[in-house]
């Protein structure tokens, strides 16, 4: 019941904005987009996730796990593109994606807020809204 009433919230009200502002060339802070390729459909995806870029790597703690649509996105094909912010403005990054099922989702969080500053806000909303925390680990191209 609790993921069905988060992801309502995350389709129709939280998301789109972000999404819009990314669409319109601003990169809104402590985000990024994730794109992946539809398992079914074949077609790209984007999903705003919190801004987890450390180096040449991305990780990400996704809220339902294996049940969220981005994640079984990723089982089926791994290749995946992000849009992270630089300065303003944001650019794609590709890069391919890990699931991480036996990594501590909560302490990756903790090493995370002391790796990126302002991650704690969204590891936050992400332990209130999730259900079955997930860490994924995309490893960036050069």
């Amino acid at each position: 019941m609790k993921r069905q009433i988060v992801r309502a919230l995350q389709k129709y009200f939280l998301n789109p904005p972000i999404k819009f502002l990314f669409a319109v060339g601003f990169a809104p802070p402590g985000y990024a987009l994730l794109e992946t390729t539809g398992r079914k459909t074949g077609k790209p995806r984007r999903t705003p996730v919190g801004d987890g870029r450390i180096g040449r790597q991305f990780w990400i703690v996704a809220e339902h796990g294996m049940k969220a649509g981005y994640v079984r996105n990723i089982a089926s094909n791994p290749r995946v593109r992000v849009k992270l912010r630089d300065g303003l403005r944001a650019r794609w990054y590709t890069g391919t994606a890990n699931v991480l099922s036996e990594d501590d989702p909560r302490e990756r969080q903790r090493w995370l807020a002391g790796q990126v500053p302002g991650s704690s806000k969204n590891a936050a909303a992400v332990r209130l809204f999730g259900t079955q925390l997930l860490t994924i680990r995309i490893d960036l191209d050069a």
